[in-house]
């Protein structure tokens, strides 16, 4: 994760962008960039360009690293903090094997 958070850092700095990355703008690309995610399987979900898909989907990742790092907190840490509180809204015995929203188990 480091790797990835210096090399965004590089990459903005060489080209004076941060100044453009408020939470506000990040939020609004992060949605705008899984939406175009979302269009690779709009019109056939089963014959995707994974290429395609896998561009979508490091854009969506980098604005996320790019959020946390305005934001100043470690993705990893948010992301097990929340996987945490998730395991508990859905405990393996009643989630398992079922898409169920947590207040519906």
């Amino acid at each position: 994760m480091r790797k990835l958070i210096n090399e965004i850092e590089k990459f903005n700095k060489e080209r004076d962008w941060d100044k453009f990355h408020s939470p506000e703008n990040l939020a609004k690309s992060i949605s705008i960039e899984a939406g175009e995610l979302l269009e690779c399987f709009q019109w056939d979900s089963d014959n995707y360009n994974k290429e395609d898909v896998c561009e979508e989907l490091a854009d969506v990742f980098t604005y996320c690293i790019q959020m946390a790092m305005k934001l100043n907190v470690d993705p990893e840490e948010i992301i097990l903090k929340k996987l945490e509180k998730t395991k508990k809204k859905y405990p393996v015995e009643k989630a398992k094997g079922v898409s169920t929203k947590y207040n519906k188990l």
